[in-house]
């Protein structure tokens, strides 16, 4: 059984575990990875239930003034995004399409009724990125957004703030 849980990224002076937004999950927040200019992953371990993530990026969103990622990792295998921007609303996608599917299957549904194309998320992603200060290109994204998770879904997600410009620290 792989990684149940989530990662909230955004970028903040102070740790984003301190804002108001994530003050009713806090307290299992513990800080994941810290990119640069500030942009910080924390990760919470959860069971499926893991309230509204919208809520959650748009709160970052709001208290930070910066666009923002709410990720919900199922089992390794795939990711749910939700991302959040000042100017731009938010959006959905996901990562492992495929495996998305199976789980999604379960309850009669298809990826079309939940998540973007991975093209559409990708034109929202370079959207995102432009709001963070960032000019990415359109195929990368597309590409990410269309991969499998190999081996976890996890390294996939790292490797698609990587792609929204999110640089690593060295």
């Amino acid at each position: 059984m792989g990684f149940w849980g989530y990662f909230v990224v955004g970028k903040n002076t102070g740790p984003l575990s301190g804002l108001e937004a994530l003050s009713e999950v806090r307290e299992d927040l513990a800080l994941y990875d810290e990119r640069v200019g500030g942009w910080q992953v924390w990760e919470r371990p959860s069971e499926l239930e893991v309230g509204d993530m919208g809520a959650l990026a748009r709160g970052v969103c709001r208290e930070t003034g910066a666009p923002a990622l709410f990720a919900f990792v199922m089992g390794s295998d795939c990711v749910v995004v939700e991302a959040a921007m000042p100017d731009g609303g938010s959006w959905f996608a996901c990562l492992g399409r495929e495996a998305m599917a199976g789980y999604l299957q379960a309850d009669g549904l298809l990826l079309e009724d939940l998540f973007l194309s991975p093209q559409d998320a990708a034109e929202k992603g370079v959207a995102w990125a432009a709001e963070a200060g960032k000019t990415v290109e359109l195929e990368p994204l597309v590409t990410v957004l269309s991969a499998e998770a190999d081996p976890l879904a996890e390294e996939l997600f790292g490797y698609f703030l990587d792609v929204l410009g999110l640089e690593r620290q060295q």
